[in-house]
């Protein structure tokens, strides 16, 4: 692949699709995002179930939260597409004490970043927020109103429809098999799962029940922080999810469903309806790589957020243009460096 343009981008999913418009938004010109597959939303952003949330334990990934969020309130203004973002809270489980422990002390980071209405909960106020839960073993956990939901290639089509009203070329069935081969003074590598070392696919399974009304789609996402099997309405389906590491789909399923009737009794009639799955593109410390590679010249890395590439996305494309052409960054995003590993 010869020099094409200015600025080549590996990756037209979210983060690339992000990179591409904060790119152009900031008067980069001549910017073509190449990617393998046919078209948008073949990759890790549609198999997404659309998470948003600002509950971290570490600073870093709650100050990438809130200049998310304020971005996705934004966002229809800005690109003309609805972000789907809703804020209908997300509710962290605790069933022991060391686990409630681990909840405040990730609280108190929380608060210093300015998160001020994330709160610990007791257990009656947990089953006031969400009553579905059949769980005698909690007890207590906490709860944020402005975490929720978002839909994640709402993010991607509003990201790349307003690139490419700013001249952003996107490329399909490109594959680009070496930096070396790219003669461009800008490149960057935003591929997710198939950025290659250090950054690993990991498949992460979703089952959804039929549609049903047993619970209702303001419920906010609910998650058990010691095993994080967690569910949400969406759609009118409910979504089960539990990290298996790595899944066995016949263990899983059976796992997700006996934890699911242990904790939800409400489900147990509701039948399961479809089985899908998509890759987390995990770093070796579970945290995204923005910044410079510290192997290839001119290339920058968008990449390896773990799990958080949709929600962090619209912070993780304004960063790394500011990164390029500022040569600083309006947060400080240090912890991601590449060369930490």
């Amino acid at each position: 692949m010869g020099r094409q343009s200015e600025i080549v981008i590996a990756g037209a999913g979210v983060i690339g699709a992000s990179v591409a418009y904060h790119l152009a938004k900031r008067g980069c010109r001549d910017i073509v995002v190449v990617d393998r597959a046919p078209g948008f939303g073949a990759g890790s952003t549609a198999k997404a179930t659309g998470g948003f949330r600002a509950q971290f334990d570490n600073e870093t990934e709650v100050r990438l939260s809130l200049l998310a969020r304020e971005k996705l309130r934004a966002f229809e203004e800005e690109t003309g597409v609805d972000s789907g973002y809703r804020p209908c809270g997300y509710l962290f489980l605790a069933c022991n004490e060391t686990e409630l422990d681990d909840l405040q002390r990730a609280q108190a980071v929380q608060h210093a970043c300015g998160l001020a209405e994330a709160r610990m909960v007791s257990l009656e106020e947990a089953l006031a927020i969400n009553p579905a839960i059949g769980d005698e073993s909690i007890v207590g956990g906490t709860f944020c109103p402005t975490d929720g939901f978002l839909r994640p290639m709402n993010i991607l089509r509003g990201y790349a429809e307003a690139a490419q009203r700013l001249g952003v070329r996107f490329e399909f069935n490109t594959e680009l098999r070496d930096w070396d081969d790219v003669d461009a003074p800008i490149k960057i590598e935003a591929r997710g799962a198939w950025s290659g070392p250090p950054v690993v696919p990991v498949r992460r399974n979703i089952a959804a029940t039929v549609s049903t009304n047993v619970l209702d789609e303001s419920m906010p996402m609910t998650i058990w922080s010691g095993d994080w099997y967690h569910l949400r309405v969406r759609d009118g389906r409910v979504l089960l999810l539990w990290p298996d590491d790595p899944p066995d789909d016949t263990v899983w399923l059976r796992e997700v469903v006996r934890r699911t009737h242990e904790r939800v009794p409400c489900l147990r009639e509701v039948p399961l309806e479809e089985l899908w799955w998509g890759f987390y593109e995990m770093s070796p410390d579970g945290h995204a790589l923005l910044g410079p590679s510290p192997h290839i010249e001119n290339l920058y890395l968008a990449t390896g957020a773990s799990g958080h590439g949709v929600m962090h996305s619209p912070a993780l494309g304004q960063l790394l243009a500011e990164m390029i052409v500022d040569g600083r960054t309006s947060i400080d995003v240090s912890a991601l460096r590449p060369d930490r590993f």
